[in-house]
């Protein structure tokens, strides 16, 4: 069945596919913003659930104006307030390689005497600075893999504030940052925190963790 794209229904499966996206292909050297759902469509599978295919446009937030077309399948298992939607992501083209932004914040944060910490993400204001963009944009990532985990069909989540930031100190090569996170839940006007870590390396990746239940 056809949808609007200005549907809400759409709108939620294209925020749940977008925080996919953000987790599996994000960084402290990449945002990618829904510029526009240009198509959507919804198929109710009997006994599994309600599926939602999507065409989506996006936007990389450092490289204003470069953007990628972008499809998504988003399935809501029937019944089930517990288990992650199963959300599959094509990107039609190429992301803009961060290779060398990553290498540079890594190396960064690594020669910082003392462990970086920070609050209120972005201000009252709605400003970052710039210093900060990349702890930004990794709670992206974060918030991504918890828009993820926890959406329903009638859920939208959207990442409000980084309320605080600190950065664990390891003896291996990976990045740890502990964040305390504001989600605002769009349907019910909820704000809530959720504690996430994040360990992050250029070569690797993001891994996230969520801390049982949202605190």
């Amino acid at each position: 069945m056809e949808l609007p794209p200005s549907h809400f229904p759409a709108a939620r499966a294209a925020a749940v596919a977008l925080g996919y996206l953000w987790y599996l292909r994000g960084g402290p050297g990449r945002g990618l913003e829904l510029r526009e759902l240009r198509r959507a469509r919804r198929q109710d599978i009997d006994d599994v659930g309600h599926k939602y295919y999507l065409e989506l446009e996006l936007e990389d937030v450092l490289d204003k104006g470069r953007t990628v077309n972008c499809t998504a399948e988003v399935l809501y298992p029937l019944g089930s307030k517990t288990s992650a939607p199963d959300v599959q992501v094509t990107v039609q083209g190429e992301l803009r390689s961060t290779e060398e932004t990553d290498q540079e914040f890594y190396n960064r944060i690594r020669s910082l005497e003392k462990e970086l910490e920070a609050e209120d993400i972005p201000d009252s204001h709605g400003n970052v600075p710039p210093e900060l963009e990349p702890i930004h944009l990794l709670a992206w990532v974060a918030s991504g893999f918890l828009i993820w985990q926890n959406s329903t069909e009638n859920t939208k989540f959207h990442l409000a504030q980084v309320k605080h930031v600190k950065q664990v100190k390891r003896s291996d090569e990976d990045l740890q940052f502990d964040y305390m996170l504001l989600l605002h839940e769009m349907v019910s006007q909820e704000v809530l925190p959720w504690q996430v870590t994040v360990l992050w390396h250029p070569r690797r990746g993001a891994r996230v963790s969520q801390s049982p239940g949202n605190t």
